[in-house]
């Protein structure tokens, strides 16, 4: 509780930290904010070329929203975990990358990984908005179901914000770490049903039945992936506008939960030595 106390009294430094990174990462460019729509849609343009119209991968319509373009689909997914890996990436070096300022200046650290969480979060709501516009113009009925976007959002940041604060310290002490992250984030996408279907994974997991005997399925083990059931959310509020299953809530939220607080231990136990071991 005392943490927390401490992290709310740096809430001015975390703010200053947070636009610092906003206002820097786009300073001079002609584009400004919209550079943070080039990295999602040149991703989306070239995943809708090889899985829609190469593989030719066909996910079901919105429903009850009848929606049916593949692109704005894959959006609803991918722009999550664009934000996710972000987090994940640029969190993880965030005490690494200001090793001089810990070591010469006091203050709680913890703000480091959370300023990160915050820029990516700014850029996150730019891209979001423009998403709901495109939804709108093709026909969707997103503007109910915005607040529970809004929730969505809030668990998807502090399931990447626990996972940043644990791999930041895991990175001071471990510098391979870094290099670990781009690979996993790489396998946990294609896990993650964001340029696919997951009834794909569901009826292919039907075809090979119990693995090694067992009663366990493949489909079993696909749907322990937190993040399946948080691009659920997006996906069925957003493309398909409806109450996404509960099911999904409750995985999202206990994923939430349990990062968010494993993150805050874990950077507590080892703030105060940070100094020494940069």
């Amino acid at each position: 509780m005392n943490y927390l106390k401490e992290i709310f009294g740096a809430r001015e430094l975390l703010t200053n930290l947070t636009m610092r990174e906003v206002r820097g990462k786009y300073k001079r460019t002609v584009l400004g904010q919209l550079w943070s729509l080039v990295n999602p849609l040149a991703l989306m343009l070239i995943y809708t070329f090889v899985f829609k119209f190469v593989i030719k991968v066909q996910p079901d319509a919105g429903s009850p929203s009848g929606l049916n373009v593949f692109a704005i689909w894959l959006l609803c997914g991918l722009l999550p975990w664009t934000f996710l890996a972000t987090v994940i990436n640029q969190g993880a070096g965030s005490l690494v990358e200001n090793a001089n300022l810990i070591q010469k200046v006091s203050f709680t650290r913890i703000v480091l990984p959370l300023a990160v969480v915050g820029s990516a979060g700014y850029n996150w709501m730019f891209e979001m908005g423009v998403l709901v516009i495109a939804l709108t113009v093709v026909g969707g009925f997103v503007i109910p179901w915005i607040p529970l976007v809004l929730v969505a959002m809030v668990l998807l940041a502090l399931f990447a914000a626990g996972l940043a604060l644990m791999l930041s310290i895991a990175n001071v002490h471990f510098r391979d770490t870094q290099y670990f992250i781009s690979i996993a984030l790489q396998m946990w996408m294609y896990l993650t049903p964001i340029i696919y279907p997951a009834t794909l994974v569901d009826t292919k997991s039907v075809e090979l039945g119990g693995l090694a005997g067992t009663r366990i399925t493949v489909a079993d083990i696909f749907h322990l992936n937190p993040m399946e059931h948080i691009v659920n959310l997006f996906r069925t509020l957003l493309y398909d506008n409806r109450m996404p299953d509960l099911s999904d809530w409750v995985w999202s939220f206990s994923a939430a939960a349990v990062s968010i607080v494993l993150g805050l231990i874990v950077f507590q136990r080892h703030a105060r030595g940070l100094a020494e071991a940069l």
